[in-house]
């Protein structure tokens, strides 16, 4: 077996995402408890009540709060030890292609015509180059900025509350239809072709990434409750392309029943079904269903928008990607449409704040890009290279992917502080940090302390790792993580670690781990009050 073999096999995942601040599915057995290390200042006794608590007896707690400009450390409990890191493991690999690609960096996806121009006809094909954006316009607000739900759309078969955002996912396709029928083309005498050829998807990285996304590469289905008991639910989805079709037998029940909707769809997940229940009165349910060929997607797509702005393509619109007549370049090619996306400040911040996963492993093919190269591991050399610009211990972490998904994946709390300490002394530091998820008011934190005084005040990438417990009919918490900042004081903010590895849940319910979640925002609240002397 060659090497490159080898280290793909060691970086597989073994497990599946159990959901939204979840980065992995994975059962941790065997952990080892290690001494606690010297605290430098006593833990508030409300922090020692959570983490000597019964549900935590099995399991071991990390602690580091540091000062960023002086190094000290305020708290300190197994700073050296590797923990499972859940979605924590994001600051590194946002950060890593933030630094290559810049905060400021626009995703430019072109479309050439290939063939020869006759008045408004088009002899030949239209190629769209994806340029692995990761919305393509399917987010993004009339002021350029990018818009996010606290529990995004891709968590919504896992975590109930899902919600959607307002906007149009075919936004950018739409765009890119207008423009060429302002270019003067209104026929296309041949085909539309998705030039895919940027990276190549790695199933390795789960969720795989695509140079083409739309939608997050998911079907958004959408279930309301009838007016009464008995009836049917309604249904709405989106993105609607051809052939797609969605049916559904969800029925309305009492009110005092719970919501169970099932998804399932056909072999290509072209013929999507809802079945199960609904409580009368209750919210909208969300679920999503898998896109599995994004390019004859994104193909069906441009061809159904340019018909939507007035352009004919002869070719049939449903089929497969006609990848076989891309040309080896766009030299003599024009570019009739482009869309340019938001800055990539924005992404991250997206990424972050929902810990959207198929952003980060797409961060590690847009690193490999960055070097010439399709292949995504190629990408980890990339960000190896900037931890050390970032006088990061690279030791101290461990990535196979760039969510904090894989079973492989850990760091040490000192080695999270450390990153987060090298955005601080630089002229970023805010953007990165108003980036994370805040306490009380966004993102995966946004319903935690709504009212407590650290409100507004902590700053932080949270991560969940956990899985099924077959033997115990409840739920292996291998790690339930928070990082970021503390404001300990108007404008002086202290950087963090706190998680516990090897906790587990009291049943299967996913509440339970919620709860754990809550109790690290709790850890991190306190430490954030102890800091500034509000207890």
């Amino acid at each position: 077996m060659s090497p490159s073999v080898t280290h793909r096999f060691a970086r597989r995942r073994i497990v599946r995402t159990l959901g939204v601040v979840l980065a992995v599915g994975v059962v941790i057995t065997g952990l080892v408890q290690v001494a606690p290390s010297p605290t430098p200042q006593a833990l508030d006794p409300r922090i020692t009540s959570v983490l000597r608590k019964p549900d935590y007896r099995h399991a071991r707690w990390g602690l580091l709060q540091q000062n960023p400009e002086t190094g000290k450390a305020t708290q300190s409990r197994l700073a050296d030890q590797f923990f499972i890191p859940g979605s924590t493991a994001k600051l590194f690999s946002v950060s890593g292609i933030w630094h290559t690609l810049g905060s400021g960096h626009r995703f430019v996806t072109p479309v050439h015509a290939v063939g020869q121009r006759r008045n408004t006809t088009l002899k030949g094909n239209l190629d769209l180059v994806a340029q692995g954006d990761l919305t393509l316009g399917g987010r993004t607000r009339k002021d350029g900025t990018v818009a996010f739900t606290a529990i995004d759309h891709t968590y919504a078969n896992d975590i109930p509350g899902a919600t959607l955002t307002p906007q149009d996912p075919l936004a950018g396709i739409n765009h890119l239809a207008r423009q060429v029928r302002n270019s003067g083309i209104r026929l296309v005498d041949g085909d539309v072709v998705i030039d895919a050829r940027l990276f190549r998807p790695d199933p390795v990285l789960d969720p795989t990434p695509t140079p083409l996304i739309i939608n997050d590469n998911v079907i958004d289905l959408l279930t309301t409750p009838g007016a009464k008991a008995g009836t049917p639910a309604g249904l709405e989805w989106r993105p609607k392309v051809a052939p797609y079709h969605v049916t559904s037998s969800v029925r309305t029940v009492a009110a005092d029943q719970p919501a169970d909707i099932a998804v399932s769809s056909s072999a290509d997940g072209t013929r999507i079904r809802l079945s199960g229940t609904i409580p009368v009165g209750s919210a909208p349910a969300l679920r999503v269903s898998g896109i599995k060929d994004p390019n004859a997607f994104g193909r069906t797509a441009v061809i159904e928008a340019l018909k939507r702005a007035g352009v004919e393509v002869r070719a049939k619109a449903i089929g497969p990607n006609p990848a076989r007549q891309l040309p080896r370049t766009y030299q003599g090619a024009p570019t009739v449409a482009r869309y340019t996306s938001p800055t990539y400040d924005q992404y991250a911040r997206l990424i972050l704040k929902v810990s959207h996963n198929l952003g980060a492993n797409l961060g590690v093919c847009l690193m490999a890009t960055s070097t010439g190269s399709p292949n995504c591991e190629a990408g980890f050399p990339v960000l190896a290279a900037f931890l050390d610009h970032a006088r990061v211990d690279r030791k101290a972490v461990q990535l196979a992917d760039g969510r904090g998904g894989n079973p492989i994946d850990r760091t040490t709390p000192r080695a999270v502080a450390q990153i987060l300490t090298y955005w601080q002394h630089t002229p970023e530091a805010q953007r990165f940090r108003t980036s994370l998820p805040i306490l009380g008011v966004d993102g995966t934190l946004a319903d935690s302390c709504r009212s407590c005084p650290s409100r507004g005040k902590v700053f932080a990438k949270t991560g969940t790792a956990a899985g099924g417990d077959a033997l115990n009919d409840r739920l292996a918490v291998g790690g339930e993580t928070a990082a970021g900042y503390l404001e300990t004081r108007q404008g002086h903010f202290d950087v963090f670690f706190a998680g516990v590895n090897g906790a587990s849940t009291p049943n299967a319910g996913i509440n339970g781990v919620l709860a754990i979640g809550n109790d690290v925002a709790d850890v991190a609240a306190y430490l954030q009050q102890q800091s500034s002397g509000r207890h």
